[in-house]
């Protein structure tokens, strides 16, 4: 160190530089000039000394450039999901409630168990979604496999928008989208039986009374309950009578 600031730093101290790429290129001039110095006690400089000792031992660099990884332990959830900055990704469904590594780069991530890896995905940044790989669903998954919640509210809102709306509330309440599938066919087959605008008001007195699940539904059809007026809302309690509450009529009063 002491002899580069001698021989390339000290020469230039009193020299003044417009761009970076000046400075670089007289540095880079200096640092040959230094490198091809002879040593004072020994054959050769550093520039052969290099050649003949360390660039023999150099080995290529790796095809990929180095990326940062970050690990972390989590346990795989019973939707065979783990999650990644509020990302879920699969792994075998045989591994739910395993503790697995999870390695994360900004372009995969990878699950290990027991030292094997056991799923890779393309890195999301999606919040709120899932990535999932069909081989890793259980058999009773699959053959939803090629579904999308947006799909099965799309064909929800062909019956109706309470449909639609209840479809979309009981998806969202599962722990996986693809646990929901199989209760919303059976509300959807309803309508052949019953009808479509009958479905959509059994809905939107399902959604009223906050019982969504299917055999709610199945009852307000089957007693007729779609067809009488929705249970009254509770009212607003009294307002409070107080000497210092002044009440709505005090404002509609100019001063």
């Amino acid at each position: 160190m002491q002899g580069v600031e001698r021989r390339i730093l000290a020469p230039l101290r009193d020299r003044t530089f417009f761009s970076f790429t000046e400075l670089n290129r007289v540095l880079h001039e200096k640092l040959e000039e230094y490198n091809a110095r002879p040593f004072q006690k020994l054959e050769g400089c550093r520039r052969s000394l290099f050649e003949e000792v360390d660039r023999p031992a150099l080995r290529p660099l790796p095809a990929t450039r180095y990326e940062f990884a970050q690990w972390r332990q989590a346990t795989v959830h019973v939707d065979y999901h783990v999650e990644v900055d509020k990302h879920r990704y699969s792994v075998p469904y045989r591994l739910v409630k395993e503790k697995v590594d999870v390695r994360s780069t900004q372009s995969v991530v990878e699950v290990f168990f027991k030292g094997k890896r056991v799923a890779a995905h393309p890195r999301s940044f999606q919040k709120g979604r899932f990535t999932t790989v069909k081989e890793h669903m259980p058999k009773s998954h699959r053959e939803y496999a090629d579904w999308t919640p947006e799909r099965i509210i799309r064909w929800g809102r062909k019956c109706g928008e309470h449909v639609a709306q209840l479809l979309e509330q009981l998806i969202a309440e599962r722990p996986h989208p693809y646990q929901g599938f199989r209760a919303c066919l059976g509300i959807l087959r309803l309508g052949k039986h019953y009808g479509n605008q009958r479905l959509d008001a059994a809905c939107r007195r399902a959604l009223a009374i906050k019982s969504l699940g299917y055999k709610s539904i199945e009852s307000i059809l089957r007693q007729g309950l779609d067809q009488k007026p929705l249970p009254e809302q509770p009212s607003q309690s009294p307002a409070v009578q107080h000497a210092n509450v002044r009440g709505a009529d005090y404002y509609n009063h100019s001063n």
